[in-house]
């Protein structure tokens, strides 16, 4: 029986042009500022973006925790949303790296709004941490792929440049909002300060991601990057990788978020799953368990049935369409669960 795996989509292989690319690619030594093929990816990447720089990271956490590190001092308040990846999947990263104070902020689909951002602003006086930092996620992992709404980004933009406040985008997914909504990645991206943005998601890259913001910012984030551990050498050809992945794999999420919709709608037809189907907007679906099963024997029985998906809550089990995975596959999916609970 085939593994069909939808726990991510990070497990995507690079296609055999995607090799040839990476084992074609002009190399040189990244940390002397002098491979040729990580410099196309970032000056390529910044232009998209309408960014003055990029620079090449191996990943999108680190990419999300140099940002933080530059932009900020130990001791400031960093306010983001509660089930954002910064804060449930970065190790401690902003306490770990950069001394910052997290204030977790609840929404129900992932958009802080700008009221509550301004309403979590912290007054001025030597008892209270300076809040310098709002971070947004988009799109939203844990709320299933959902998109942030650009108005109210927009909006938040506003009480951000109000209050003075640094405002950061893990944008690890954000070519899914692009392709969802048509809205160009630079009009996603203009409000903030700093973006990062993942080659090996969707776009099917095998590592990598990327740091955009100014010139100035970006010299601080190549810094501590080197800090981090994270200065690659001949790493052209993995910027290869992701320069084919931007070209040839973008509008190929449409495929992706058609197949997460079927997967949703076919799901949402048995007893044991209940999605509401207006949140299904990318390649994420998140499927509410019904009944006495909790998502950890849930999981179980689909591992049993060569089905690859990730619980996220005693209730909630996740599934992540990708390059690799056909509709085909996700018929084949729905027919093994069919089995499972007929």
């Amino acid at each position: 029986m085939k593994v069909i795996d939808l726990r991510s989509d990070t497990v995507t292989k690079p296609s055999d042009a995607m090799r040839q690319a990476m084992c074609c690619a002009e190399l040189g030594d990244d940390v002397l500022g002098d491979d040729p093929t990580v410099t196309k990816l970032e000056k390529y990447t910044a232009e998209l973006f309408q960014k003055e720089a990029a620079l090449f990271v191996p990943s999108g956490t680190m990419g999300n925790q140099i940002c933080l590190k530059a932009h900020s001092e130990p001791g400031w308040e960093l306010l983001c949303e509660r089930e954002c990846h910064i804060v449930n999947y970065e190790v401690g990263g902003p306490a770990v790296h950069s001394q910052l104070l997290v204030n977790l902020l609840t929404t129900e689909h992932g958009m802080i709004s700008a009221e509550l951002i301004k309403n979590s602003v912290r007054p001025l006086n030597i008892h209270c941490p300076l809040t310098k930092i709002v971070a947004l996620e988009n799109t939203h992992n844990r709320h299933g792929g959902t998109i942030l709404p650009q108005d109210e980004v927009l909006k938040v933009k506003k009480v951000c440049d109000q209050f003075s406040l640094i405002y950061h985008l893990d944008g690890a997914r954000i070519w899914n909002a692009h392709i969802a909504t048509g809205i160009s990645l630079a009009e996603l991206s203009a409000p903030f300060d700093s973006i990062s943005v993942c080659l090996s998601k969707g776009l099917g890259a095998p590592v990598g991601s990327l740091a955009l913001g100014s010139h100035n910012f970006i010299e601080k984030c190549r810094r501590e990057r080197k800090l981090f551990g994270g200065g690659m050498r001949q790493s052209g050809m993995l910027a290869a990788a992701g320069l084919y992945a931007i070209e040839h794999n973008l509008k190929k999420l449409q495929a992706d978020h058609e197949n997460a919709y079927y997967l949703a709608e076919r799901l949402n037809r048995l007893d044991n799953f209940d999605i509401d189907l207006n949140w299904i907007q990318t390649n994420i679906v998140i499927a509410n368990i019904v009944g006495k099963e909790d998502s950890q024997t849930v999981h179980e029985k689909l591992s049993e049935s060569q089905i690859g998906a990730i619980p996220t809550s005693p209730t909630k089990i996740r599934f992540v369409t990708h390059l690799d995975v056909s509709k085909e596959d996700i018929s084949e999916v729905v027919d093994r669960i069919d089995s499972i609970y007929a």
